[in-house]
């Protein structure tokens, strides 16, 4: 009677284990559509290529690729709407959308997250329009010969 302890203890903690696992809610998938203010996002997928369209005033901005993840689209204060994807070189990319039909593009390695707030290089800041500029933070990491980074802009950086 007692050899049937431990493999009674076994199975009841398998049992247990795979309880505690299948009861974890699963983190929701990224939405496949985004309305963000004037913009719109969507994502399909034909085989092993990803699709996706940000559509706003400025026409439709069509992608393809072959993607280790993403798309994943995020709509900042109603208005700025964001796209990150990874290739399957593993190569991370992020796009951010503006309602005056212009737009900023970045490696991922260029962009920091703390929080639920981007932080963008410093140089970016000039190149977004004024009412958006507060959606973001700003580094001074990326110091560059072509873009340099003067103290007036270094005095605005987040680190």
């Amino acid at each position: 009677m007692s050899s049937w302890l431990p493999v009674t203890a076994v199975l009841l903690a398998g049992t247990a284990q795979a309880q505690t696992a299948a009861s974890k809610p699963a983190s929701p998938p990224p939405p496949s559509n985004l309305a963000c203010g004037v913009l719109k996002a969507e994502t399909s997928k034909t085989g092993p290529s990803s699709n996706w369209t940000v559509s706003g005033p400025s026409g439709k901005n069509t992608e393809t690729g072959v993607l280790k993840s993403g798309p994943r689209f995020e709509c900042i204060d109603g208005a700025v709407l964001t796209v990150e994807f990874t290739s399957t070189a593993g190569h991370s990319f992020f796009d951010a959308y503006f309602p005056d039909g212009t737009n900023i593009g970045y490696g991922r390695q260029q962009i920091d997250r703390r929080g639920s707030r981007f932080v963008l290089p410093i140089q970016a800041k000039a190149r977004i329009a004024a009412p958006y500029r507060t959606a973001f933070d700003y580094h001074c990491k990326l110091n560059m010969p072509a873009d340099p980074i003067s103290p007036t802009m270094r005095a605005e950086c987040a680190f």
